[in-house]
């Protein structure tokens, strides 16, 4: 009995110091859970904070998302209204080209035609002087002789003519003067008939305008005359056109020059018109 008290005993002490470290150890575990408890406790807490700051910020990014997706549509619709507008512009400006390049296909027309008719113009203005040049010269020939009939007349060379007969044949006066008044009518009737052929200066001497048409543009309606500003026309002064006693139609004066003018006509008469047709100034 008491060889089984002592074995007992040993045992028990054995099992108290393993329940005392067994305690210990399970202090320290616990201890050392309960550190890490608090330690986790706290990350929590912190991670919670910084979850609801995330969270905060996510807010705003959110807030900031909407207002930024809202501008991205507003400046969507701008671009596409200025897409349209840029659109309309290009077309705007595709006719604005097409329309120019018109006005200048039409400008180098109008630019040719007014060389040309410069060109006309000139050639007719030299013509025309060189016509008045002539008339004037024919005027002074027509001078001198009646002023030398004059003086033959009146016996200012020695020699008594008689009547003169300018159509016919001459009297004979004198035998020797017969051969001078023979050459003397010869002039005469050379003058008359140089002044006949300028048609225009007797129609000015009886007071009624007479010309021709130079020119006959049939594209913009107008012709070109002989008669400027230095034979009386002004403007609005209207002409009768006839060719071989028929009547064409009337001119209607619209620009003058020195010794030209344009007259408008009415666009059923163009293919009518020629030049060199007679024109006589209607009286008002």
């Amino acid at each position: 009995m008491y060889r089984k008290g002592t074995i007992i005993l040993p045992i028990l002490i054995i099992l108290v110091v393993i329940s005392f470290a067994l305690a210990g150890a399970a202090f320290y575990l616990y201890q050392t859970e309960r550190g890490k408890n608090i330690i986790l406790k706290e990350q929590v807490a912190e991670l919670e904070g910084r979850q609801k700051i995330t969270e905060g910020k996510l807010g705003d990014a959110k807030k900031q998302a909407s207002e930024l997706a809202l501008k991205l549509q507003e400046a969507k619709a701008k671009i596409d209204s200025l897409t349209q507008e840029l659109e309309q512009n290009k077309t705007e400006l595709d006719e604005t080209v097409g329309n120019l390049d018109q006005s200048k296909a039409d400008l180098e027309q109008q630019k040719s035609l007014r060389q040309d008719l410069e060109g006309r113009l000139k050639t007719t203005q030299d013509e025309g002087k060189q016509i008045k040049e002539q008339i004037a010269l024919i005027q002074k020939q027509k001078t001198e002789l009646e002023d030398k009939i004059k003086n033959m007349e009146s016996g200012a060379d020695g020699v008594e003519l008689g009547k003169v007969v300018v159509s016919g044949e001459p009297t004979v006066i004198d035998n020797t003067a017969k051969g001078k008044i023979k050459a003397t009518n010869e002039r005469i009737i050379s003058a008359q008939n140089l002044e006949k052929a300028g048609k225009i200066n007797q129609a000015k001497a009886l007071g009624v305008l007479e010309g021709k048409v130079m020119i006959v543009n049939k594209e913009f309606n107008f012709a070109v005359i002989n008669l400027g500003s230095k034979d009386k026309v002004s403007l609005g002064d209207e002409f009768r056109v006839t060719r071989d006693g028929k009547f064409i139609g009337d001119l209607k004066v619209e620009k003058v020059h020195e010794s030209m003018s344009a007259a408008g006509f009415i666009p059923e008469i163009k293919d009518q018109l020629k030049e060199n047709d007679l024109i006589t100034q209607k009286v008002k």
